[in-house]
């Protein structure tokens, strides 16, 4: 008899955002700028930002916690941990190190993945394929990011963006019950100059000119990376729906990645998707790049939005560029 092919399962979601508040009327005092102005242009009213000493592997690690919780299993289960991040704790060791630390875990392998705010759906992309292999059978995925501490807050256009925060998932091998229908990626880096930090890697090391001259931080092309992000992000939706066997009528709910309430509404009017089956929390987190989409999924789950059985969509965008979407069965 032959055996079943093997699937991914959702076992857990967690999430985690600093106790930190900033709100537009905080930054009104700060900079020039008004609510009325970032809240029209981006939907954001607030974000977390994390403390000084509060490190990405922090918020990973304790969005793991609330993951393994969900899926009622310990840390010594898993066999795999993958942490999307484009703000590690260091450039090495990589901050899944840093997070297996904090988890007291010894032997099994962790990595980072670096691809900015579609991080999370690279990450579920590989966790598949090597649950789907038979490598690994129960993988801990992170998406984890501090953007406050890579922004430039002098600067009026990038600074209202971005905030901090983690989720977590759970996913181990089944035959039977698989949540993740279909996965697809893609990356185009001829459009690696509209979003990127400047300095710190080989091409430009750190030294007190590129620290003096903000170098180390968020650099963006807004209105090129909305030309970008918007047919990208319907392209990936609407690739991830055809590969998974379904229909776009019976997505129950989609998820895209909370960058800006403008790029959120032309991506649903290109793939003919109401608002109304568009989740959107992009108000009080801000854009927290590899974290978003898992953490808006873990609060659509825990408020109710959507129930088991249930087909939901993540999509998203991001630095590099880079774009993905994934069709998930709760």
């Amino acid at each position: 008899m032959m055996n079943k092919k093997l699937g991914a399962k959702i076992l857990g979601t967690g999430a985690y955002f600093p106790k930190k508040i900033l709100t537009n009327s905080d930054l009104e005092k700060v900079i020039e700028t008004s609510d009325e102005w970032i809240s029209s242009r981006t939907g954001i009213k607030e974000r977390r930002l994390s403390e000084k000493n509060e490190y990405t592997s922090d918020l990973a690690y304790k969005a793991s916690l609330e993951a393994l919780k969900a899926a009622n299993i310990t840390p010594e289960e898993i066999d795999l941990i993958l942490v999307a991040t484009i703000t590690p704790d260091m450039f090495f060791p990589s901050t899944a190190c840093f997070l297996q630390k904090k988890l007291n875990l010894r032997s099994i392998p962790v990595f980072d993945l670096s691809a900015a705010c579609s991080g999370f759906i690279y990450g579920i992309a590989t966790a598949r394929a090597f649950i789907e292999s038979g490598l690994y059978e129960k993988i801990l995925l992170i998406g984890a990011d501090e953007l406050s501490k890579i922004t430039d807050w002098t600067d009026r256009n990038t600074c209202v963006l971005f905030g901090d925060g983690a989720g977590a998932m759970i996913l181990t091998a089944s035959e039977e019950d698989n949540n993740i229908l279909s996965t697809y990626i893609g990356a185009d880096g001829s459009y690696s100059d509209l979003l990127f930090i400047p300095a710190g890697g080989t091409a430009n090391p750190a030294n007190i000119d590129t620290v003096n001259e903000k170098l180390h931080t968020i650099k963006m092309k807004g209105r090129d990376v909305f030309k970008a992000a918007v047919p990208k992000m319907a392209l990936a939706a609407q690739k991830a729906i055809e590969l998974s066997g379904q229909k776009i009528e019976n997505i129950r709910l989609f998820i895209p990645h909370q960058a800006n309430i403008r790029i959120i509404e032309a991506v649903a009017k290109k793939i003919g998707v109401s608002m109304d089956r568009v989740f959107i929390n992009i108000h009080k987190t801000g854009n927290i790049s590899s974290a978003t989409t898992i953490t808006a999924l873990d609060e659509a789950i825990k408020t109710g939005k959507i129930q088991k059985g249930d087909l939901v969509e993540l999509v998203a965008f991001g630095g590099g560029f880079t774009w993905g979407a994934t069709v998930i069965r709760i």
